[in-house]
């Protein structure tokens, strides 16, 4: 493990069974992550994206290869493990939110505090984190009666409540219209710096890439490294001499 660096991915590879096939969906990826840094993965569908993601996340397991995240090696924990591992230190966002619709957003957020020893604190844990992402209003209101920002901030509260190192975005903004991204992705920027945050985060629209400060593009299950566009506060975009998107 690099230090100072809270991922890092030594030829990570995954391959399935087809029809008497093996189809190589990731083929020998390695890169690192530094500590607070926003990395923006991108490439087309079927690239592999969402199945490193997977891994990163601990859902999948790979077929070769190592997975280093804040020093803990996940590629070989047990369930068990790698269910308190990524309570702890990992928080998800995805495109369509999954919030529990029975649930209100105060309770959504409060779920991953239900196992471990901040059990007892996650209502006051909860009210915190929705006050932090600009919901302070919105505690009981039910997903239906929220809009689809106002859902994504639930997500990224339930996401960062047990106070992870690393957060990982599927599509955050897949679902949202440009307005209502940039809000998101410009709250995203705020709490990288508030809580320390590295960030991973998967898209396919390249205004929303530049918001990282570094671009992994992916293509037939590898990875190519290239610089991302700057964006200013207004969302304008400043591209290096060269780029084209």
């Amino acid at each position: 493990m690099l230090a100072n660096h809270v991922i890092q991915v030594n030829d990570l590879q995954r391959s399935l069974s087809h029809g008497g096939r093996e189809l190589h969906i990731l083929r020998g990826i390695t890169f690192s992550v530094a500590e607070r840094q926003w990395v923006a993965l991108t490439g087309p569908s079927g690239s592999g994206k969402t199945t490193l993601l997977s891994l990163l996340a601990g859902i999948d397991r790979p077929t070769r290869g190592s997975i280093y995240l804040d020093g803990m090696e996940i590629s070989h924990l047990s369930e068990d493990q790698l269910a308190r591992f990524r309570n702890d230190t990992i928080g998800i966002v995805f495109q369509s939110f999954h919030l529990i619709p029975t649930m209100t957003a105060q309770e959504n957020v409060e779920t991953p505090l239900y196992i471990g020893p901040r059990r007892r604190e996650a209502r006051q844990l909860a009210r915190q984190m929705l006050e932090r992402v600009g919901l302070a209003d919105r505690l009981h209101h039910m997903p239906y009666q929220l809009s689809g920002g106002e859902q994504q901030r639930v997500a990224i509260a339930r996401a960062l409540v047990s106070g992870p190192r690393v957060l990982l975005a599927d599509e955050p903004t897949g679902n949202l219209d440009s307005a209502t991204s940039k809000q998101v992705l410009t709250l995203l920027k705020e709490l990288r710096t508030q809580l320390n945050l590295t960030v991973v985060m998967v898209t396919h629209d390249p205004q929303v890439a530049s918001w990282g400060d570094r671009r992994l593009h992916m293509i037939d299950g590898r990875l190519v490294d290239v610089p991302v566009a700057q964006a200013t506060l207004d969302g304008e975009l400043h591209y290096p001499a060269g780029m084209g998107v």
